[in-house]
This record gives C-alpha cells, structure tokens and sequence, in this order.
C-alpha cells in the first residue's frame, strides 16, 4: 500500500453484508459450473474436441502410440477440471461454507453492538 493511501477498516454491517451475498452466491455459481461440466452437451462438446486433437495430432505427422498419449493428457485435463468442480459442489452441499460465513457474520455485529456498548 502507498503511504499516501491509507486503508479504510470495513464496518461489520459491511463485512455481513458482503458475506451474506457471498453465502448466496457461490452455492448458485457451483452448481452452473457442475452443470456446465457435466451436461450431455458438455460431454459431447470434450468428445468432439478431443476427436479433433487427435486427428490433427495424426494430420501432423504424430505417430499412433504419441497421437494418442498426448490426446489422454489432453483429455485428462478436463478430468481435472471436473474433479475440482465436484470438490466444489461436495463443499457446497454440506453448507460448511455458508454456516462459516453466516458465524462470522454474527460474530461482527456482536463486536460492533460490544464496542458501541463500551464507547457509552
């Protein structure tokens, strides 16, 4: 940070107000992502691409066994991607995130209203 700047404290009504959208929020941006990844349409779209990899890998010049190597890794790459979208989803379905978010929430304002207490 600059020494010019200095930075603002959020207030706790502000801090709950971010995280009251953030517990609403995320669990919707979860479940686009899972049925983004995991459509019909989404498998068809992997399928196709990675049809094309290969024959362009082959179209290349690539011999069979490293065609088809480089076309597994390719594909193992949206794998991945769908494994941490899972994650995500298993995380948003046990609510661990939005009762930790709606804790703090509460913890904030409790602190305001004790500070405001003491400061009368």
């Amino acid at each position: 940070m600059s020494e010019g700047k200095r930075h603002r404290p959020e207030s706790p009504e502000d801090i709950a107000e971010i995280l009251s959208v953030v517990s609403d929020k995320v669990p919707a941006l979860i479940k686009g992502l899972v049925g983004a990844v995991f459509s019909e349409e989404s498998a068809r779209n992997m399928a196709k691409a990675a049809a094309t990899y290969y024959k362009e890998l082959k179209a290349g010049g690539f011999p069979d066994d490293l065609a088809l190597k480089m076309t597994q890794d390719y594909v193992s790459v949206f794998s991945k991607i769908g494994d941490v979208v899972k994650s995500a989803r298993d995380m948003g379905e046990g609510h661990e995130m939005k009762q930790s978010i709606k804790k703090s929430k509460k913890e904030s304002i409790n602190e305001k209203m004790r500070r405001e207490a003491d400061e009368q």
